[in-house]
């Protein structure tokens, strides 16, 4: 009797044990905008280096930054990589908080929005009126894109096309080949490719500066777990190890620096400017 009684006592303890272990293996879903080809590949050694960490990462792709940021909104995933626009907007609505952020090879982790547009035209005013019956194109929902654009005093009430590109190189490649007459993009992208396209030109930028590349996470993740992913990807720029050295190439970075609200102090402004509010749905009417 006391044999069995041990028995059905192990079993128990068993169950409560594999039960314990399922639920530390439950995967943290990452949001990855698929804007460019093969852009979600990059981050695979990342995800490697992450589980060596102890961090079981699974990989969402989202096809936009709209998709991206609808997903988060909708817990759909845990966190996400995102542009500061989409950060910032979460900060605004209380859903995420952000950890990290990148340090290219140049030494940069913030940027700016600028103007650009094909030789001839005048330079920017800072009135929306000078939208008015063009073709602009840009990228949804980011600060040097959608919401710089919807800040301008006076735009909403211009008649102008606006045209969504995929990424800030395509807006600058489909201004080149006159699918528009204006394109508002990131100025490290303006400065990386500005050189192939002589007949474009700048014509206006906001110098204040937005944190790139941000982790954000979902306010309802554990707090130790985002610490621990904060710890991680702080270590990745001075690890030795192959797996660092993979997910550092590969990304184009350094590594990561830390994240806080005050680094979105302009980004928060920009975005009330541009009308997000915590019942802001992504979408801009006009």
């Amino acid at each position: 009797m006391k044999t069995t009684k041990l028995f059905y006592v192990f079993l128990i303890v068993f169950a409560i044990v594999l039960t314990h272990s399922t639920a530390r293996a439950e995967k943290f879903n990452l949001a990855i905008m698929q804007g460019e080809k093969n852009a979600a590949l990059k981050f695979k050694p990342l995800v490697a280096y992450l589980q060596k960490k102890g961090i079981d990462v699974n990989l969402i792709e989202a096809p936009n930054f709209s998709a991206a940021a609808k997903m988060f909104a909708a817990g759909t995933v845990d966190a996400m990589f995102s542009g500061s626009g989409i950060a910032g907007t979460m900060i605004i609505k209380g859903l995420a908080v952000p950890l990290v952020r990148p340090l290219s090879r140049e030494g940069h982790s913030t940027y700016h929005a600028v103007i650009i547009t094909h030789e001839g035209l005048p330079e920017f005013t800072g009135s929306g009126d000078y939208f008015k019956d063009k073709k602009v194109v840009f990228c949804s929902l980011a600060s040097a894109g959608e919401f710089y654009y919807h800040s301008i005093p006076g735009v909403s009430a211009v008649n102008a096309t606006i045209i969504k590109a995929s990424s800030h190189d395509s807006a600058i490649e489909m201004l080149a080949h006159g699918l528009g007459d204006i394109a508002i993009v990131k100025n490290h992208v303006w400065n990386r490719i500005k050189s192939k396209y002589p007949n474009l030109k700048l014509i206006g930028e906001d110098k204040s500066e937005n944190p790139d590349g941000t982790l954000i996470v979902s306010n309802k993740t554990d707090s130790k777990l985002a610490a621990k992913i904060s710890e991680a990807l702080l270590s990745l720029k001075d690890d030795t190890s192959t797996q660092a050295y993979l997910a550092r190439n590969e990304l184009d970075i350094q590594g990561y620096i830390k994240t806080t609200k005050e680094d979105f102090k302009h980004t928060l402004v920009l975005l009330k400017k541009a009308g997000v509010d915590k019942s802001f749905d992504f979408t801009f009417r006009n």
